[in-house]
């Protein structure tokens, strides 16, 4: 299974490549270094002559492209990991999977300090999980502790559950 931030880099990667190689392209091409005909042209006669008929058009397209740029380097810094709140606690992630560590299923955790005063913690199970007693071990037992090693005994906490569904038909028997 692809990781989604492996995505997010392979599908830069891909629009940086074909929008580099587009853009090479157009220059040499515009400065006369690619061997081309006397009278070659990169947009025929006709289209030309409409777009230079309706100026609307190029500046629709103008905006459409800074749109598309504005889109892209918002991706770019979300897949970067800009925007994102507060720190990543390994300590706190280590205390949670201890803690959590007679619990069946559980597939990922996560602890955050945001601001030096707060704490996200997030925690996937699978739906055959008994939600209950996790939600009572969080806060009885575990939430309590972090807080004591990673910050402040104040500290606020954020708990976030991810009940994920099973298959559809999932395979019983052999």
């Amino acid at each position: 299974m692809m990781r989604q931030y492996a995505g997010n880099r392979i599908g830069l990667s891909v629009v940086g490549v074909v929008l580099l190689g587009g853009g090479a392209y157009t220059f040499l091409r515009g400065t006369g270094r690619l061997p081309q005909a006397k009278e070659a042209r990169v947009l025929d006669i006709d289209v030309a002559a409409y777009l230079a008929a309706h100026p609307w058009i190029s500046w629709a397209g103008a905006l459409a492209l800074v749109l598309a740029a504005m889109v892209t380097v918002r991706w770019l810094l979300m897949a970067l990991g800009w925007g994102r709140l507060g720190h990543r606690s390994g300590t706190g992630t280590a205390l949670l999977c201890v803690g959590l560590k007679d619990m069946e299923g559980i597939s990922r955790t996560k602890v955050r300090v945001v601001g030096g005063d707060r704490m996200r913690i997030a925690v996937t199970c699978p739906a055959t999980a008994d939600v209950g007693a996790l939600v009572g071990k969080l806060d009885k037992e575990i939430v309590g502790r972090i807080r004591r090693d990673v910050g402040a005994e104040g500290m606020g906490a954020l708990v976030r559950l991810h009940v994920r569904r099973g298959p559809a038909n999932p395979r019983r028997g052999s």
